[in-house]
């Protein structure tokens, strides 16, 4: 699966593709220059049970470590998530 992460103005994403479709989808707000805003989760019904929303997750978690920027998660996956993984609980803005 290919993971992906763009940037344009003051919103980003990630995006999972897999042989040309889009499997899965995770937003995020720039907030400021250190500080992102994770706002919304999706996966294709087709990807489902897959961990699609897990590595786009851990593909934003990864940008975060290397630009030193907190994540707030709205997305109630997301918030999900971050109460689960302790590994990733560095990038959580407190």
């Amino acid at each position: 699966m290919e993971l992906i992460i763009k940037e344009q103005e003051n919103k980003g994403f990630a995006m999972a593709r897999e042989d040309n479709k889009r499997a899965g989808l995770m937003t995020y707000s720039i907030a400021r220059k250190n500080h992102i805003i994770i706002d919304h989760t999706e996966v294709d019904p087709e990807f489902k049970g897959k961990n699609v929303g897990k590595q786009l997750l851990y593909k934003i978690v990864e940008m975060a470590r290397e630009k030193n920027i907190k994540i707030t998660p709205l997305c109630p996956y997301a918030n999900a998530q971050f109460k689960k993984l302790t590994d990733i609980q560095d990038v959580l803005k407190k």
